[in-house]
C-alpha cells in the first residue's frame, strides 16, 4: 500500500486535471507492476477501492475510464470489474450513481460482445443489472438507458442472444421485487423504452416483444390498480407491435413470424384477462383483440388459421359476458373476423373443416332473444353467417369432414370444450361410457345390473349427472363445491356442445334429451332452447338441402320441457297455438295437441289451454281426418293417467270418446275410464252399469278388447257386493281370454284379460264361469303365445293356492295291496317252500337263497349263535351243491346277485344275536360277524368240489358287497385268497368265478385303496392274456367291467382337493384304460371290429397308459366246446360294455361314440345263423350274447346322456323284437342258438325295464305286449330249459327284476296306477303301474307261480321259483325301503314336504298333463306351454307323488325335437329351473340334477343349461350331501380350470359361463345355510384366473366393454361376501414393477383393480389400499394405465381427507419415480376426475397430461384444497427441476439414463421427456401464485432444450 500511497495524496488536490492524471498513473503502474503489487494483490487490490471511493467527481470519473480501460485491456476480468463497480456504486454519493451504471453497462455490454454464449450467471441475484437495480432506487433511470443500450449495440449479435442475457433481470424485477409505485414507474419506463427502441427495429423487434410477453405474464395482480398497470404495460407492447407489423408491410418484407407473435401477444393478453374478474376486463380483452384483427385487415393481409383460437377465447368470453355493449363488441367482432376470413379465400364453401363458429350458434341464438336492436340485430346477421357451417357440416359425409388442427402441446380451459365436441363428432364408433371421466360418477360398483351392451353417450351420462346435481341441490343435499362451480357456470356451454350435436346422426336423440335437462339447471335458458328449435324448424323449411325430418319432431318434443318452469308456460303455449289453428293440417293440428298435453304434464298452469281444445264438443265437429280425434282421446287418456282429479274434469269428454264409432277413440276411452277407476274417483260398478248399455261387441277389435280388459280389471274389489254384474263381467273376460283369432294384438288381449281375470277372487269366478276347470285347463295346455302364458300363469298360479288353501285333510294309510301280481308275490314263499323245512334248497337252490324260511334259535347264548352259524352254513353248502352255474355267465351273475341276498341275512342274524348279549360298537359287531362268516367261506371253498367251489366263490364275492365301506380288512382278505384262487391255472373252475367275484370286490373299495385295485386289474389282465381257457378270458373280461363300473364316480373332493387327489384321479384313469386295452385286445381276436377301440385309446385322455401284462397271443387255438367259447367272448364284450359309464366320465366321449355302435352292431337284426358254423360264426354268436347283455346298460346309459335319441331307440327296440321273433321261430336245438335266445329275452327284458324306470322315454303299448307274448312262448313252447329260463328273465326283467346285469340296480319301480291315463298307447313308468298291461302281466306271473309250485320238469320248476322269487325280492326291497323311510320318502322317491292331492285340482291335472305329453288328443304340444306349466308347478306349495324325474327327462328331450326358433323360453332351462325348485321333495329330481352336475355330463350340455346349472350352485348345495357338495365344487374348479385351453368356446360364451359361476358362488355366500367356504373359495381362486383385465380406451368395443363389465360387476359383488382377510391375501400384489406381457404382471395388474373395485363398493377401507400408491406409480404408463383409471374411479365416491392425501402422496412420489410419465398421468386422472371441468374430460393418457395445467389448478382454487395447494406446488416444482434436469442430460449426453439425486430415470421415458417437461412447467406457472418468489423467478427463467 506504500507504494501507491503518494500516488493516492496526488488525488486529494485540489487540481481536477491533476487528480486524473495521479489516477491514470496509479492504474498505469497496475499494469506494470510486480505480482505482489498488481491488481489482483492487496495493495491493489486497496488502491482501486480508494479510487472509486473518492468524493472528488473528477477523481471518480478517471477511475472508473480506467476500470473499462484495465478490463478492456485483459488486465482485470470483466467479473472482477464489475464486482468492484457494483461496490463502488452501493456505497457512492447520489450524484456519483449515473456514472457506476453507465460503466457497469458498460462492461456488460463488452463482455457480452466479447462471448455472447459463455456470458451467463448461474444465478439471476449475480445478473449485473439485478445486482445494479436491486442496491438502490437512484440507479432505475440510468439503468433503462443501459438496457437500451445494450439491446441496441448488441443487435448484430442475435436478438434472440440479447432476449435471452436480459431475460433473468426482467424477470427478477417483475417476480423478486415488492410493488411500489417506483417500481411501477421503472416498469413503465423500462417496457415503454424497449417498445419503443423495438419500433426502430425490423425482423429483430420480434424477440424482445416476446421477451416482453413472457415478463407481462408474471407479473403479480392482487388488486385493481396493479391490473390497470398491467394494461398500460401492455397498451405499450401492442403499440411497439403495430408500429413493427405496419413497418414491415410498408417496406414490404415478410411478416407470417409476425402475424404469429401477434397471435402469441393476444393469447398472453387473453390469458391474463381471464384470470379476473374485475368490470372492464371483458371490454378491454375485446378491444385488444378487435385492434389486433382490425390492423391486420387495414394492412391487407390474410387470416391465419391460428388466429382460430381467438374464436375460442372470443366464445369463452360470450357466455361469461351479461353487459349488453360487451355483447355488442363480441358479436361485431365475430362479424367482422369472418368477414375478413372469408374474404381471404376460406369461405366455409370451399373446406370442409370443423370450425370453432359452430360453437357459437347457441349462444348467438341467446342473444336473438336481447332487448337490444343493435345487439339482436348483429346476433342475426352472425346467425345466419354460422348457419352455413352447420349446413355444410350436415350434408357433408361424416368421413369427408376432417379436424382442423392439431392440439396445442398444454390445453387451456377454452380448448376443452372444442376438443370434446371434436372428439364427439368424429368418433369412428360410439364410445363406450367408460371413455368419459362422467361415468366415474354413476358406477359405484354395487349395481350388477349396471352394465349395456348398448353404449351410453356422452350426453345421455351428462343429462344422468346433472340431473342428479339438481335433485340433490333440491333436496338440500350436500354437493362439492365443483359440482356447484358447474351447476352455475357450465349451463349454457354444455347446451352449446349439445345444440351442435343435434346434427350428428347417432347423438341426436341423446343430444335432444339433454337440452331439456339443461333448462332446467339454468331456466334462463329457456328462452334459449325455444328459439333454437324455431332456428332448427327454419333450417328444415328454408334450406333444400338438408333433411332435418328426423331432427325436427324430437325437437318440438322438447317443447313441453321448457314448460318446467313457471314464466316459459306462455311461451310454449304461444308457440305451440298456431299449430291448433289449422285444422286442414292434421298431422300438425294432433301433433301441436300431444305437445300441449306434454307440457301440461310438465307444468300445470298449461291445464286451461289443453282444456280448451278437448272439450267435448270437438268431438262432435265433422273433421274429415281421424288423426286428430286419436291425438283428442289420446291426450284425455293421458290427463286420465297423469292427475285423475283433473281427468274428473274431462269425463264428458271420456264419455264421448267411449261412445264414439271409432274403435281406436272408443278404445282410448276404456282406457281413460280404467285409470279413473284406479284412482277410485269414479265408481267401477256405476261407471259399468252406464256402459253395459250401449251394449257393444268387445269381440270385434282386439284394441277395445285389450283396452275393456284394462277396465274390467277394476271391478275385482268390489266383486262380492255387485255379484250380478262381477258375474257379467266376469264372462266378458273369459271370453275375450278364450278367443282363438290369430294375430299378435288379439294374443295381447287375450293376455290383458288373464291379468284382469287373476286379480278377482277364484270363489267368484267359479260361481260366474260353468266348468270353469275344465275349460281352463282345455284353454290352457292349448295356448302357445309366450305373453297370454305368462299372463296365465299368474292365473294358474292363484288357482293353485287357493286350492291348497281350501284342501281337504288327507290321513295317511298303510299303503294296501292291489295287484293280483303284488299278491303272489307276497305269498309265493310260502307257497313253493310249504313245508317250511330245508330240504328244499335241494331241488329249488335259486329261490332258496331268497326265502327259505330259517327260523332262528330261542335261546341267545353262544351256543345259539352257533346254532345260527351252523345252519346257515349247511344251507350254503346244500344251495352251492345243488345250484347249477352250468359254465354260463349270465347264470352265475344271476347267482352273484341271489348270493346277496342269502349273505345279507347271515349277516343281519348273525349281528342280532351278538347284539342280544349286550351293547358293543356297530362297527366291532359287522366286523366280527364279517370275519366269521368269512372264515367259514373260505373253509367251505376250498374243502367243495369244483361245483360247489364256483358258487362259494361267487358268494365271497357277494359277501365283500354287502360289507359296509368301512370293512376295509375284510375285502383285502377276501381279495387275496381270491387272486390266490385266480392264479390256480389247473382249476378252470376256480379261475372263472373268482376272476368275477374279485371284480365285483374291487368295485366295492375304496378310492384311496388304489393300489389294490392296481393289482386285481394286472392279476385279471395276466391270467386273461395266459389263460387258453375263453370261459376264463370272459370271466376276466367280466371281472374287468363291473371293476370300471364305479371308476371316477367315488373320488372325495376333499381327497381330490389334497395332494395326492389328483393323482387318485389319474391312477383311476389309467386302471380304465388297461382294462378298456385289455377287452378290446382281446376282442380282437375275434372280430377285428373291435380294433378302432383300441386305436382310439392312443389319443385322448387315455394317452400313456399301458394294457399292464396283457399280451394277445399270435394265434387262437381252442378246443373248447361252443358252449363254453360263446359265453367267454360273451363275458368280453358284457365287461366292455360295462365300461361305458367310467369311459364318459374319464371325458373320451368318441370312444363311448364308438362302443356303443359296436354293441349295437353286433346284434343281427335279420335271419340269424344256422347251427352249422364256422369258428369264426360261432364268435359272431358268441359276441351278438353279449352284445344282447349289455345293451340295456348301454343304451340306457346313451339316452340318460343324450347320446342317443328316442327315435333310435324306438328302432331298436323293434328290430330286436323281430330278432327275437326270427329266433323263436327257427328250429334250432344247439348250445349257441339257445345262448342265444336266452340271452336275447334276458338283455331285452332288462332293455326294456331300464327304459321305463328311467322315464326319459316311453313306449308302445303294443310292442311291449309283443315282447311278453315272444317271452312266454320261450317257457310255454317246448324249449331247453335254459330259453326257459331266459323267457322267465325276460318277464321278470321288464317287470323290475334287474337279472343277469353286472350290478344291482336301486330304481324307483312303483307308481300309483290311477294317474295313467285310460287307453293310453304309452307306457311311461314301470310295467307294474301299467292298467293296459295288468291284466296280461298277472296271466303272466300266475303261470309262473303255478310252475315255480309244481311243475313236472323240476328244472323248470327251480328256474321258475328262482325268477319268481327274483321278483319279489326285488319289489319287496322297495317296499321296506319305503316303508322303513316312509318320514323321508316313498315309493315314487317324493320326501315328507309332499302329500297326497286330489284328482280334481289344477295341481294334479296340470301335473298329469305334463305327464302324459306324448299322449294328449292330437299328439301335439308346443315348449311354450310346457316351459308355462312347469312354471306353474314350480309355485305350487305341493306336488303330487309322480316320477317328476322321468317326467322332467322326457321335457328335455321332447325340447330338442321341435323347431322352434323363435320360441321365447328355453324349455330345457326351465326344467333344470323346476328340478332345482323340487328336488328337495323328490329323489328322481334330486338324481336328474346329480346327474347333470357329474362334470363329464356337465361338459357335454348346452352352453345355456351348463350356466343354468352354475347360476343355481346354492340350490345343488342344499340338497346335496356333504360328500357330494365336495365333489360339486371339484368339479366347477375342474371345469374353470379346462375353459382355458377349451377352443370349443370363445371369449362370449366363457364369459357367460364366469358370470354365472360368479352369480352361483355369490348365491351360496349369501345364504347364511350354506357352510362350505372352503370349497366356495377355492372355486373363487380358479374363477379369479379367467377374468380378464378390464382395459381403459376410447376405441374399445362395445360389446366387448359389456361383456367385461358384467363378468367384473359379478366377480366383485361375489367378493363382497367372502371374508375380508382371505380376500386381502389371494389380491395381496407382491410385484410393483410390472412389465407388458408377463403373466405375473398380468396378474398383478387385475388384483389392483379388483382392489379398487372392491374399495369402490365399500368393501375395503381406504388404509387397505394405501400400499398400492407406489405400485401404480412403479410401472410404465402403458402397462399400469388400466390400473389407474380403475382407482381414479374408485376415490371419485370417497371422502375429502382421503383425496387430498392421495393427491399429496402421488405428487410426492413424482419428486421419486423412475416413470415420471405414469406419475404425472395418474395425477392427472386425479385432478381432472376432481375438478370441475370433469364432464368434459376423455379417459385418455396424453389428454390428460395436458390437461394436467387447467384440471389441477381449478382443483387447488377450490376452498377445501387451499390447505395443500402450496404443498402440491411446491412438490410439482421440484419435480420439475427434476425432469429440467433430466432433459438437459439427455441433451447433453444423448440416450443417457437419469440417475441423480438418488432418484433414476428409466431410459423408456426419454421420448416423453420434453413434452413432460412443457406440461410440469405449464403446471407450475397455474400455480405460480403457491410458489415462492425464488421458484417463480427460477420457473420464468428456465430454458427448453430446443430453444437454447
Amino acid at each position: 500500500m506504500d507504494s501507491y500511497s503518494s500516488m493516492l495524496e496526488r488525488t486529494r488536490v485540489p487540481q481536477p486535471s491533476l487528480q486524473k492524471y495521479a489516477v491514470i498513473s496509479i492504474f498505469d503502474k497496475l499494469r506494470s507492476a510486480p505480482p505482489y503489487l498488481n491488481a489482483d494483490s492487496n495493495p491493489g487490490r486497496d488502491v482501486i477501492s480508494q479510487c472509486l471511493q473518492s468524493s472528488s467527481s473528477a477523481v471518480l470519473d478517471q477511475s472508473v475510464r480506467e476500470i473499462c480501460r484495465f478490463v478492456k485491456a485483459g488486465n482485470l476480468d470483466i467479473s472482477r470489474g464489475l464486482m468492484e463497480l457494483q461496490s463502488a456504486l452501493e456505497g457512492c454519493d447520489p450524484r456519483f450513481v449515473d456514472v457506476f451504471v453507465k460503466s457497469i453497462g458498460y462492461l456488460v455490454r463488452f463482455g457480452f460482445q466479447k462471448d455472447t454464449s459463455s456470458f451467463r450467471f448461474s444465478s439471476p441475484e449475480y445478473h449485473p443489472f439485478v445486482k445494479v437495480f436491486s442496491c438502490r432506487t437512484e440507479v432505475q433511470s440510468e439503468l433503462i438507458r443501459q438496457v437500451i443500450m445494450f439491446i441496441v449495440q448488441n443487435k448484430q449479435f442475435g436478438m434472440a442472444e440479447v432476449c435471452s442475457f436480459l431475460k433473468p433481470f426482467l424477470n427478477f424485477v417483475v417476480i423478486k421485487m415488492p410493488f411500489s409505485i417506483s417500481l411501477c414507474t421503472f416498469l413503465r419506463g423500462l417496457i415503454a423504452s424497449m417498445a419503443s427502441v423495438c419500433c426502430s427495429f425490423d425482423q429483430d423487434a420480434i424477440p424482445v416483444i416476446k421477451l416482453l410477453m413472457g415478463c407481462l405474464s408474471y407479473i403479480p395482480c392482487k388488486s385493481e390498480e396493479e391490473f390497470r398497470n398491467i394494461v398500460c404495460l401492455v397498451g405499450y407492447l401492442f403499440d411497439a407491435y403495430t408500429v413493427v407489423l405496419r413497418h414491415l408491410v410498408g417496406i414490404g418484407l415478410p411478416v407470417h413470424e409476425v402475424q404469429l407473435c401477434g397471435v402469441e401477444l393476444l393469447e398472453v393478453i387473453l390469458s391474463i384477462c381471464t384470470k379476473y374478474e374485475y368490470s372492464f376486463v371483458h371490454e378491454y380483452s375485446v378491444e385488444v383483440s378487435k385492434q389486433l384483427i382490425y390492423i391486420q385487415k387495414e394492412l391487407g393481409l390474410s387470416c391465419l388459421p391460428e388466429l382460430s383460437s381467438l374464436m375460442l377465447s372470443l366464445f369463452t368470453t360470450l357466455i361469461q359476458s351479461e353487459i349488453e355493449h360487451e355483447q355488442l363488441s363480441i358479436l361485431k367482432l365475430l362479424l367482422f373476423f369472418t368477414n375478413w376470413r372469408n374474404e381471404n379465400g376460406n369461405d366455409v364453401g370451399e373446406a370442409c373443416d370443423f370450425s370453432e363458429e359452430l360453437l357459437f350458434i347457441f349462444p348467438v341464438i341467446n342473444l336473438v332473444s336481447s332487448p337490444s336492436k343493435s345487439v339482436k340485430s348483429a346476433a342475426i346477421n352472425l346467425l345466419s353467417m354460422t348457419e352455413k357451417h352447420l349446413i355444410r357440416l350436415s350434408v357433408m359425409p361424416h368421413k369427408e369432414t376432417r379436424l382442423k388442427k392439431m392440439l396445442p402441446s398444454t390445453s387451456r380451459p377454452k380448448d376443452i370444450a372444442f376438443r370434446l365436441l371434436q372428439h364427439l363428432w368424429f368418433q369412428e364408433q360410439p364410445s363406450t361410457s367408460t371413455s368419459f371421466l362422467l361415468s366415474f360418477c354413476f358406477d359405484d360398483g354395487k349395481n350388477v345390473n349396471n352394465f349395456s351392451d348398448v353404449p351410453k353417450t356422452w350426453t345421455y351420462l351428462l343429462k344422468e349427472y346433472c340431473m342428479s346435481l339438481v335433485e340433490k341441490k333440491k333436496s338440500s343435499l350436500p354437493i362439492s363445491p365443483h359440482q356447484e362451480s358447474f351447476l352455475n357456470e357450465m349451463p349454457l356451454l354444455l347446451g352449446t356442445i349439445a345444440s351442435i350435436l343435434v346434427m350428428h346422426p347417432s347423438l341426436v336423440y341423446s343430444a335432444v334429451d339433454f337440452l331439456s335437462v339443461s333448462s332446467i339447471m339454468d331456466p334462463k335458458l329457456g328462452v334459449s332452447l325455444l328459439l333454437t328449435i324455431l332456428f332448427y324448424n327454419h333450417l328444415q323449411s328454408g334450406v333444400k338441402d338438408i333433411n332435418l325430418n328426423r331432427i325436427s319432431p324430437k325437437l318440438l318434443g322438447l317443447l313441453p320441457s321448457l314448460a318446467s318452469h313457471p314464466t316459459m308456460v306462455p311461451l310454449v303455449v304461444q308457440a305451440i297455438t298456431p299449430m291448433l289453428q289449422d285444422v286442414g293440417k292434421p298431422v300438425l293440428y294432433a301433433s301441436a295437441l300431444r305437445l300441449l298435453c306434454k307440457t301440461w304434464e310438465t307444468n300445470a298452469r298449461a291445464f286451461g289451454s289443453l282444456q280448451k281444445v278437448l272439450q267435448p264438443k270437438h268431438f262432435d265437429e265433422p273433421i274429415s281426418n281421424r288423426t286428430i280425434y286419436i291425438s283428442m282421446a289420446a291426450s284425455v287418456r293421458d290427463v286420465c293417467r297423469k292427475d285423475a282429479d283433473r281427468g274428473v274434469d274431462l269425463i264428458l269428454s271420456v264419455s264421448a270418446c267411449i261412445e264414439s264409432s271409432d274403435t281406436t277413440i272408443q278404445a282410448l276411452g276404456f282406457q281413460s275410464l280404467s285409470y279413473l277407476c284406479e284412482a277410485d274417483v269414479i265408481d267401477f260398478y256405476s261407471a259399468w252399469d252406464v256402459i253395459v248399455k250401449h251394449d257393444a261387441d268387445y269381440l270385434s277389435n282386439p284394441l277395445i278388447a285389450h283396452s275393456i280388459c284394462l277396465l274390467l280389471k277394476w271391478g275385482a274389489m268390489d266383486a262380492e257386493a255387485y255379484p250380478e254384474s262381477a258375474s257379467q263381467v266376469l264372462q266378458i273376460l273369459w271370453k275375450i281370454g278364450t278367443t282363438r283369432q290369430d294375430g299378435p294384438q288379439w294374443a295381447k288381449a287375450r293376455a290383458s284379460s288373464f291379468n284382469a281375470l287373476a286379480c278377482y277372487e277364484v270363489e267368484p269366478i267359479n260361481k260366474s264361469i260353468p266348468d270353469i276347470r275344465r275349460r281352463n285347463m282345455e284353454v290352457f295346455t292349448t295356448e302357445t303365445d309366450p305373453e297370454v302364458l305368462r299372463a296365465m300363469e299368474a292365473f294358474e298360479v292363484k288357482f293353485i293356492s287357493y286350492e291348497h288353501m281350501t284342501r281337504k285333510r288327507f290321513v295317511r294309510e298303510k299303503r294296501s295291496l292291489k295287484s293280483k301280481i303284488e299278491k303272489l308275490l307276497n305269498v309265493s314263499s310260502q307257497a313253493i317252500f310249504a313245508s317250511g323245512n330245508v330240504t328244499g334248497a335241494r331241488e329249488l337252490p335259486g329261490a332258496a337263497l331268497f326265502c327259505l324260511p330259517l327260523p332262528p334259535p330261542i335261546d341267545v347264548n353262544v351256543r345259539g349263535l352257533q346254532d345260527v352259524h351252523a345252519k346257515y352254513e349247511n344251507m350254503l353248502v346244500e344251495i352251492a351243491a345243488s345250484l347249477q352255474l352250468s359254465r354260463n355267465i349270465l347264470i352265475a351273475l344271476i347267482s352273484l346277485q341271489s348270493w346277496r341276498i342269502f349273505i345279507q341275512r347271515w349277516m343281519r342274524d348273525l349281528i342280532m344275536h351278538i347284539d342280544s348279549k349286550g351293547p358293543s360298537n356297530v362297527l366291532d359287531k359287522t366286523s366280527r360277524a364279517a370275519e366269521t362268516i368269512l372264515k367259514s367261506l373260505k373253509r367251505i371253498a376250498e374243502e367243495s368240489v369244483p361245483r360247489s367251489a364256483e358258487n362259494v366263490a361267487l358268494a365271497i364275492g357277494a359277501f365283500c358287497e354287502a360289507l359296509p365301506p368301512s370293512a376295509h380288512l375284510t375285502k383285502a382278505t377276501a381279495s387275496r385268497f381270491l387272486l390266490d384262487w385266480l392264479f390256480q391255472q389247473e382249476h378252470e373252475h376256480r379261475q372263472w368265478s373268482a376272476a368275477i367275484s374279485l371284480g365285483l370286490i374291487s368295485s366295492c373299495l375304496h378310492v384311496t385303496d388304489i393300489k389294490q385295485k392296481l393289482q386285481n386289474v394286472d392279476a385279471l389282465i395276466e391270467v386273461a392274456s395266459e389263460s387258453r381257457s375263453t370261459l376264463v378270458r370272459g370271466a376276466c373280461g367280466v371281472g374287468l367291467g363291473i371293476l370300471c363300473q364305479n371308476l371316477l364316480m367315488n373320488i372325495d373332493a376333499s381327497s381330490e382337493a389334497s395332494l395326492h387327489g389328483e393323482n387318485y384321479r389319474l391312477q383311476e384313469v389309467d386302471l380304465l384304460g388297461r382294462s378298456l386295452r385289455a377287452l378290446s385286445g382281446m376282442l380282437c381276436q375275434y372280430t377285428h371290429s373291435a380294433r378302432h377301440i383300441l386305436d382310439s385309446l392312443d389319443v385322448d385322455i387315455f394317452l400313456g397308459t399301458e394294457a399292464g401284462s396283457f399280451v394277445a397271443p399270435e394265434q387262437f387255438v381252442t378246443n373248447e366246446s361252443s358252449k363254453e367259447e360263446i359265453w367267454g367272448v360273451a363275458g368280453l364284450v358284457l365287461g366292455l360294455g360295462s365300461c361305458i359309464g367310467s369311459v364318459y366320465r374319464a371325458g373320451a366321449f368318441d370312444v363311448v361314440e364308438k362302443i356303443k355302435t359296436l354293441i349295437l352292431s353286433w346284434i343281427p337284426l335279420i335271419n340269424p345263423p344256422s347251427q352249422d358254423c364256422s369258428t369264426f360264426e360261432n364268435c359272431d354268436f358268441a359276441l351278438s350274447v353279449g352284445s344282447c347283455l349289455t345293451l340295456p346298460v348301454v343304451t340306457s346309459f346313451c339316452l340318460r346322456v343324450e347320446l342317443m335319441d328316442v327315435g333310435e331307440v324306438d328302432q331298436l327296440i323293434n328290430n330286436l323284437k323281430e330278432f327275437l321273433s326270427q329266433l323263436l321261430s327257427t328250429k334250432n336245438s344247439s348250445s349257441l342258438h339257445q345262448s342265444l335266445l336266452m340271452a336275447s329275452c334276458a338283455g331285452s327284458g332288462n332293455l326294456i325295464a331300464f327304459i321305463l324306470s328311467d322315464g326319459v322315454h316311453t313306449l308302445q303299448v303294443g310292442v311291449v305286449k309283443e315282447f311278453l307274448e315272444l317271452w312266454r312262448r320261450c317257457y310255454i313252447d317246448p324249449h331247453s330249459p335254459l330259453v326257459c329260463l331266459g323267457g322267465m328273465l325276460g318277464i321278470v326283467n321288464a317287470l323290475g327284476a334287474y337279472a343277469g346285469t353286472s350290478k344291482h340296480h336301486f330304481r324307483f319301480n312303483s307308481l300309483p296306477t290311477s294317474f295313467e291315463q285310460k287307453g293310453s298307447t304309452h307306457v311311461m313308468g314301470p310295467l307294474l303301474s301299467s292298467l293296459e298291461l295288468e291284466p296280461q302281466l298277472t296271466s303272466l306271473v300266475q303261470e309262473m307261480f303255478l310252475l315255480a309250485q309244481n311243475s313236472k320238469d323240476q328244472q323248470l320248476q327251480h328256474y321258475a321259483s328262482w325268477t319268481i322269487s327274483l321278483l319279489r325280492h326285488q319289489l319287496w326291497s322297495q317296499e321296506s325301503q319305503n316303508v322303513d323311510g316312509r318320514s323321508s320318502s316313498d315309493a315314487a322317491g317324493q320326501r315328507s314336504g309332499s302329500q297326497n292331492i286330489a284328482s280334481d285340482t289344477v295341481v294334479m291335472e296340470l301335473s298329469l298333463w305334463v305327464m302324459h305329453l306324448k299322449n294328449t288328443v292330437d299328439g301335439s304340444f308346443h315348449v311354450n306351454t310346457v316351459a308355462t306349466v312347469l312354471q306353474c308347478l314350480s309355485k305350487a306349495p305341493r306336488l303330487p307323488v309322480l316320477d317328476w324325474g322321468g317326467i322332467i327327462r322326457r321335457c328335455m328331450i321332447h325340447d330338442n325335437k321341435i323347431e322352434d326358433i323363435a320360441r321365447e323360453r328355453n324349455l330345457r332351462e326351465v326344467c333344470l329351473e323346476f328340478s332345482f325348485t323340487q328336488a328337495s321333495h323328490f329323489d328322481s329330481l334330486l338324481s336328474f340334477i346329480d346327474e347333470l352336475s357329474e362334470l363329464s355330463r356337465f361338459g357335454r350340455l348346452e352352453l345355456n343349461l351348463q350356466a343354468c346349472i352354475l347360476e343355481h350352485l346354492a340350490d345343488l348345495v342344499k340338497v346335496f350331501s356333504g360328500s357330494r357338495v365336495d365333489k360339486l365344487f371339484s368339479d366347477v374348479a375342474m371345469f374353470l380350470s379346462s375353459l382355458v385351453s377349451n377352443n370349443a368356446y370363445n371369449r362370449e360364451h366363457k364369459s357367460f359361463l364366469n358370470v354365472s359361476t360368479w352369480k352361483g358362488l355369490y348365491s351360496c355366500l349369501d345364504d347364511p345355510s350354506i357352510d362350505c367356504h372352503q370349497n366356495i373359495e377355492r372355486c373363487i381362486v380358479y374363477l379369479f384366473q379367467l377374468l380378464p383385465s378390464v382395459h381403459h380406451a376410447v376405441n374399445n368395443p362395445v360389446m366387448e366393454q359389456g361383456h367385461l363389465a358384467e363378468e367384473w360387476s359379478v366377480a366383485i359383488r361375489c367378493l363382497t361376501k367372502a371374508r375380508h382377510d382371505w380376500v386381502l391375501d389371494i389380491l395381496k400384489v407382491t410385484k410393483h414393477n410390472l412389465v407388458e406381457g408377463d403373466d405375473d404382471s398380468v396378474e398383478t395388474l387385475k388384483k389392483i383393480q379388483a382392489l379398487a373395485r372392491l374399495f369402490r363398493v365399500g368393501f375395503l377401507k381406504g388404509v387397505d389400499i394405501a400400499n398400492l400408491k407406489t405400485c401404480l406409480l412403479s410401472s410404465r404408463s402403458h402397462v399400469i394405465w388400466d390400473a389407474q383409471v380403475e382407482f381414479v374411479a374408485a376415490l371419485q365416491h370417497s371422502e375429502g381427507s382421503l383425496r387430498r392425501q392421495w393427491l399429496l402422496d402421488v405428487v410426492e412420489i413424482c419428486c421419486v419415480t423412475k416413470f415420471p410419465t405414469t406419475a404425472l398421468q395418474f395425477l392427472g386422472l386425479l385432478c381432472g376426475s376432481w375438478c370441475k371441468y370433469m364432464p368434459l374430460l376423455i379417459v385418455d393418457p396424453l389428454t390428460l397430461l395436458r390437461d394436467l395445467p387447467v384440471t389441477i389448478s381449478s382443483l387447488l382454487s377450490e376452498s377445501s384444497w387451499l390447505a395443500v395447494a402450496e404443498t402440491v406446488a411446491s412438490c410439482l416444482w421440484v419435480s420439475t427441476e427434476r425432469i429440467n434436469d433430466w432433459v438437459t442430460k439427455i441433451k447433453v449426453d444423448g440416450n443417457h439414463v437419469y440417475d441423480g439425486s438418488q432418484s433414476p430415470i428409466d431410459s423408456s421415458e426419454n421420448d416423453m421427456s420434453l413434452f413432460l417437461l412443457r406440461v410440469l412447467h405449464d403446471t407450475c406457472f397455474c400455480l405460480k401464485d403457491h410458489l415462492s418468489s425464488d421458484k417463480q423467478l427460477k420457473l420464468a427463467n428456465m430454458r427448453f432444450p430446443e430453444s437454447s
